[in-house]
């Protein structure tokens, strides 16, 4: 172990948090987390542990350690999963296999909402959090989270009384009227929030709610809601992982590097991320995610249809910011710090356009090309209030290579860069959730379009036709006879008629 690693050590807290063991280059190879910092980290370089070949070859590559302290464990825990999921480290990959990947599922849109951990998730409405390398410790974490937001695990069947769970304070008890299904979602609201991360801004808001119970005299709610604030603080007294195993931005390395590379005053809390899909030319979309503090904050993605026909990213994009930037829209979902689009110079310039025009002519605006993963900044217009000779100059001593044309800077980083990785992950996300709704039009277009033609037919006589029939194209082989028993003699006929003429 060199002398510099030996000075880490030292430097080590004893809190629990995650760790980031690098490699001569810089490059993330591996990110664990622990309940003390230092007692983990300093038992990679103990000659008297046994370990397998692959740790061994891990720690031979180990040049530098870095690390951020947490409030408790289960923060470590939920914060790990989001760092392995940017950076992708190799020895991450190679020291787990896929079986020992775990999602936590929040059916949080059901009528009978439940959380589960599960192997893979699935397109089916659902809330999914993580993956998590450790199984047996979201296991344990979740134990600590029910009984701060009590949570049902399945629907009951033939029980028509509140269950021992509900009694001992784990299960809300919708089965027995105990509780709401709109104060249960407000619930989950709350545990899905800790997942994402946010537990500074969750106790800020319990806190917030308790005053507000206690000034119209609902003590009742404000004791429940003490209760909540009680236990989540002592969340971090709860081991999960020991000694054998609210994120502060100004500590997240790709954001701090984003900001010292882009010249920006302050790191950019919000960052905002654009993409177009379509097929060639038909069902356009576009999607915006949004990450908080280096974070994918799903609540605040929004997905847009595009009015303008054809396959034009360009224009498509320029409708999108110039969406964004309405009046509604900037009211309700506020204003980002820096703007990230999929894309090269002809998407950057059409967004830039459109920025300027919606009058946010100040506001940072970024592309990431795919080719090469190459940050793209118009010299004037990308960054108003930096010089891009700044930019080229921070670029440089990030090893980064530049390219420069009349109008724009191309900026090829390291591609074990932190900066690289966080923009990586927002264009990958944003990609994502554009293929996602495009998928979602498209096959509702496949499977229902001659049903939206039929006069008198609404969304509900053409849901209960599909689930009859189970599919449209099995409807209109249908019989006059079978439409008329479903929908009753006259509009059977109207929709028999149709088929027929069609």
């Amino acid at each position: 172990m060199t002398a510099k690693l030996k000075d880490k050590i030292k430097k080590l807290p004893t809190t629990p948090g995650i760790y980031f063991h690098k490699n001569a280059h810089g490059e993330i190879i591996y990110i664990g987390k622990a309940a003390n910092l230092r007692n983990r980290v300093g038992q990679y370089f103990q000659k008297s542990r046994s370990r397998d070949l692959k740790t061994d070859l891990l720690v031979e590559e180990i040049a530098d350690i870095d690390w951020t302290p947490l409030d408790s464990e289960i923060d470590a825990l939920l914060l790990e999963a989001e760092m392995v999921r940017r950076y992708m480290p190799r020895y991450n990959i190679m020291l787990r296999d896929d079986k020992s990947k775990q999602y936590v599922r929040v059916d949080y849109k059901s009528e009978y909402p439940t959380v589960a951990i599960v192997r893979r998730p699935l397109d089916d409405g659902a809330q999914y959090f993580g993956p998590y390398l450790n199984g047996l410790a979201i296991k344990q974490a979740l134990k600590y989270l029910r009984r701060v937001f009590p949570y049902a695990v399945s629907r009951p069947t033939n029980l028509k009384r509140a269950s021992l769970h509900y009694h001992l304070g784990l299960d809300p008890g919708l089965e027995d009227g105990r509780t709401s299904l709109s104060d249960y979602r407000a619930n989950l609201r709350k545990l899905m929030q800790y997942l994402k991360g946010q537990r500074v801004a969750l106790i800020k808001e319990i806190e917030r709610d308790m005053k507000r119970a206690a000034r119209v005299k609902d003590f009742e709610k404000a004791a429940t809601l003490r209760n909540q604030l009680f236990a989540l603080r002592e969340l971090g007294r709860q081991t999960l992982f020991g000694d054998k195993e609210a994120l502060d931005t100004s500590r997240d390395h790709a954001l701090r590097d984003l900001a010292k590379l882009l010249n920006l005053i302050s790191i950019p809390r919000r960052i905002e991320g654009f993409d177009v899909s379509h097929m060639q030319g038909s069902d356009t979309v576009a999607s915006m995610v949004v990450f908080t503090g280096g974070i994918p904050d799903k609540t605040e993605y929004r997905k847009f249809k595009m009015r303008l026909v054809g396959n034009d990213d360009t224009a498509h994009l320029h409708e999108t910011i110039t969406r964004r930037f309405s009046k509604r829209n900037r009211r309700a979902w506020g204003l980002p710090e820096l703007l990230l689009i999929d894309g090269g110079k002809g998407q950057l310039n059409a967004a830039i356009k459109a920025r300027d025009e919606a009058g946010f002519d100040k506001l940072p605006i970024i592309g990431l090309a795919k080719r090469e993963e190459e940050v793209i900044l118009h010299k004037t217009a990308s960054l108003p209030e930096s010089d891009y000779q700044a930019v080229a100059s921070a670029a440089r001593s990030m090893k980064a290579w530049i390219d420069e044309s009349n109008d724009f800077i191309s900026i090829s980083l390291p591609a074990y860069s932190h900066i690289v990785k966080l923009l990586q992950r927002i264009r990958d996300e944003s990609h994502r959730f554009a293929i996602s709704y495009h998928s979602v039009l498209k096959r509702g277009r496949q499977t229902s379009s001659w049903l939206d033609e039929i006069p008198g037919v609404g969304n509900t006589l053409r849901k209960k036709i599909i689930r009859h029939f189970g599919s449209a194209q099995a409807a209109a082989q249908a019989k006059p006879e079978e439409l008329q028993k479903l929908l009753g003699e006259r509009r059977g006929a109207t929709v028999a008629r149709y088929l027929k003429e069609v």
